[in-house]
């Protein structure tokens, strides 16, 4: 049975640029992937997918039929797509992948906090479905835009309760002292406190910091997995992590 990995996060945070790179590295080792693009608004992706929902949802015409603008139009070409998820389980189906990577609409919204996407996740099959979350790593780089993601991941974790990675992307983005401070916090949650203690602000500091307690205390956090599609770096962690949640380890047959 096939892993579905549902590639989330905020727009711009490198979910079709992760997409193709992960997809790269498998076809590079030999293993047995496909990708599918959910999002009926792409203008372009930096691969061709196996599956495209463009193919059963178009945005234009969506506008034309309900006489929408294009931020409408995404709602409900979102929703539509639940229309035909079976028609997109027999097209995955038929491929026998052993993973399945699903690159979600670019405004995290759309896939996240839609009834319509848990149908399609429960429809998929939820029992061999993992999130993972994209860490913008220009809001990682502060210790309020951390916690904020933190905050995010945990909340996407919650509305779908299956396996979840963080991922922290276009790592090639930052300075070596802005990486290693990223994994002293990832290391170390007190290091993380102190740096936002340090920070200036007002409600908004304190916000963070009440934030970052409640995260704490449900012991919700996991470290992020740092990939940079630019150095092609950190998917043998990428694909080691799933296997380890999917495959008790066990390496995939060379394809």
């Amino acid at each position: 049975m096939s892993v579905n990995v549902f590639v989330v996060g905020p727009a711009g945070s490198g979910k079709s640029t992760f997409t193709a790179a992960f997809r790269e590295w498998m076809i590079r080792n030999e293993y047995d992937m496909i990708t599918v693009n959910l999002d009926p608004g792409a203008e372009s992706l930096p691969y061709v997918p196996d599956i495209d929902v463009r193919d059963l949802v178009n945005l234009e015409d969506v506008m034309n039929e309900y006489g929408l603008g294009p931020n409408g139009a995404q709602i409900v070409a979102a929703d539509l797509v639940a229309n035909f998820v079976e028609d997109l389980k027999r097209e995955i189906d038929s491929y026998e992948s052993d993973y399945v990577l699903l690159d979600t609409p670019g405004q995290l919204e759309l896939f996240a906090f839609r009834a319509a996407s848990s149908f399609i996740v429960d429809t998929l099959g939820e029992e061999t479905a993992v999130l993972a979350f994209m860490f913008d790593p220009i809001l990682a780089k502060t210790p309020s835009g951390f916690v904020s993601l933190l905050m995010l991941s945990s909340t996407v974790h919650f509305r779908f309760y299956i396996p979840f990675l963080n991922i922290l992307s276009k790592i090639d983005l930052l300075e070596d002292d802005e990486l290693e401070k990223i994994a002293r916090w990832c290391s170390n949650w007190d290091a993380l406190y102190d740096s936002l203690i340090k920070e200036s602000g007002g409600m908004q500091k304190e916000l963070n910091i009440q934030i970052f307690r409640v995260l704490e205390d449900m012991q919700v956090f996991k470290t992020p997995i740092p990939t940079s599609a630019k150095m092609f770096y950190g998917y043998d962690d990428v694909y080691a992590t799933l296997q380890m949640l999917f495959g008790g380890g066990e390496d995939l047959e060379k394809r």
